[in-house]
């Protein structure tokens, strides 16, 4: 009875349809570009300064600190930070970090300190890449 059972579920099998299923599985997986959470990107490239405030980062939860970048507002300090200001380099360091992934971290460590921000949606994101590109063109005209 068990061998019938097993023969019967060894015909069904479709090697063409289960070759089909794994391979969609893995086209799907290089389709979908894997973006990091903002917590993920501060672990990842923001905490080496921002947990113990090396190089006078403002330090994650420290609500003094944060304050004052608060209120300049999400797309004013997720630009400058992103171009880089005082002795954080652009990106954080990473030249692969997105827009989007490093206002993301912004927000994580923003709402560490009392900010209520939302991830970057289109029209935010609109907004920090205008202000990027009024950075890079203040800084191409200085160089002329």
């Amino acid at each position: 009875m068990m061998k019938h059972a097993l023969s019967s579920r060894v015909s069904s099998f479709h090697p063409a349809l289960f070759c089909s299923v794994i391979t969609l599985g893995i086209l799907s997986l290089g389709a979908n570009s894997y973006a990091a959470t903002g917590a993920e990107t501060y672990q990842q490239v923001c905490s080496a300064c921002h947990a113990t405030g090396l190089n006078n980062a403002p330090k994650v939860g420290d609500k003094k600190q944060w304050g004052k970048l608060i209120k300049e507002g999400q797309a004013h300090i997720s630009a400058d930070g992103y171009y880089g200001v005082g002795a954080m380099p652009a990106r954080g360091g990473n030249p692969n970090l997105s827009v989007a992934e490093f206002a993301a971290a912004v927000v994580h460590m923003a709402n560490q300190a009392g900010a209520n921000w939302q991830n970057p949606d289109e029209a935010m994101l609109k907004t920090i890449n205008e202000r990027l590109a009024t950075k890079h063109a203040q800084a191409n005209a200085k160089k002329t």
